[in-house]
């Protein structure tokens, strides 16, 4: 689905860029020297390093805590098929990036879909969705699941002020981090499902 509606983005609806140029040209004219270093600091949570860093540490921490290594390893799934999918698009779709003043030096893969914002969305709605499962005291689990959940919103709308992707980048990015996510979360309570029965007869 993501790889036809980038197709199509990059040809026939190639109409949608004059609107998405539209916003960009916005989030350029609006940027500030208040909002510059906050849209850099947000921007950042979707960089690779960071996912990544982020992602070892919570799964060693996940695992030292449960000694359950499914469910340590859930964040590293996410990312990992959400990377997947990400250089999958990219190279199909080779769409160019909005005609903004970048605020910072692009990596070498098109613009669809947004890597910050697809890795970001993989790794803490991966967070939220454990955290949901797991955490027992109400005031800790929401603010946990409050916290992941804006993140992924944050780096999007960091990309499209920073002049790095189009609104429909930043959108199919989000969408693949959600289905990364749901899927590596499914694919841990299946497997949970289907050793249970086993635990209880032995």
């Amino acid at each position: 689905m993501l790889a036809g509606i980038g197709l199509l983005l990059n040809g026939p609806l190639d109409a949608v860029d004059d609107w998405e140029d539209k916003v960009t040209d916005a989030f350029n004219r609006n940027r500030t020297d208040f909002w510059d270093p906050i849209s850099w600091v947000c921007s950042r949570f979707g960089n690779t390093e960071v996912v990544i860093g982020v992602c070892l540490i919570a799964v060693a921490v996940i695992w030292w805590r449960t000694r359950e290594w499914r469910w340590a390893v859930v964040p590293l799934i996410a990312i990992s098929l959400q990377a997947t999918i990400f250089l999958f698009l990219t190279l199909l779709v080779g769409r160019q990036r909005p005609p903004a003043l970048p605020m910072d030096a692009s990596p070498p893969t098109s613009s669809y879909p947004s890597g910050h914002t697809g890795a970001s969305t993989a790794l803490y709605l991966s967070f939220l969705l454990m955290a949901s499962a797991r955490i027992e005291r109400p005031w800790l689990r929401a603010l946990v699941m409050g916290v992941c959940g804006v993140i992924p919103f944050l780096v999007g709308i960091a990309r499209l002020y920073r002049g790095a992707h189009h609104i429909s980048d930043v959108l199919a990015g989000m969408v693949n981090g959600v289905v990364c996510a749901v899927l590596a979360y499914q694919w841990y309570r299946h497997r949970a499902r289907a050793e249970a029965p086993q635990l209880k007869s032995a």
